[in-house]
């Protein structure tokens, strides 16, 4: 029985360049980073808002938010890592003057890419005044 002649590197296939990029994938990630924002917010002002002394402890406020900055991180991560492998499709080398489908495609992964990095780091500060803060003050 003779082996499977394998691919070279440049000729496999994975299998995130079969998924489709459009503009909604571009969003993604700044998208998760806005609802990791309104949840970690929205939480500290409804708890803050319920109790009557402003030096309340923000009792398991900490572990909902690094749940949640996890949860964040590895979608933004995810969608990072998608890009990453569109962006490197083969193609022509920059600069990418014209307009078809494989310029079009790296330019979107690139841009995702580029939003993926800033709502990382974004995910990031919104999650670090709980670390500071612990209570309503």
């Amino acid at each position: 029985m003779t082996k499977p002649e394998r691919k070279p590197d440049a000729e496999r296939k994975h299998w995130a360049r079969d998924l489709k990029v459009t503009l909604w994938t571009l969003i993604v990630p700044p998208t998760i980073w806005a609802v990791h924002f309104l949840f970690c917010y929205l939480w500290v002002a409804v708890t803050c808002a319920k109790s009557s002394a402003p030096g309340t402890a923000l009792n398991g406020f900490p572990l909902a938010t690094l749940i949640a900055t996890i949860v964040a991180l590895l979608g933004i991560v995810a969608a990072g890592y998608i890009a990453r492998v569109q962006s490197e499709t083969p193609g022509d080398p920059p600069p990418h003057e014209q307009g078809t489908a494989i310029d079009r495609l790296r330019f979107l992964a690139l841009s995702t890419r580029l939003l993926a990095g800033l709502s990382f780091v974004a995910v990031i500060f919104t999650a670090l005044p709980v670390i500071i803060f612990g209570d309503c003050r």
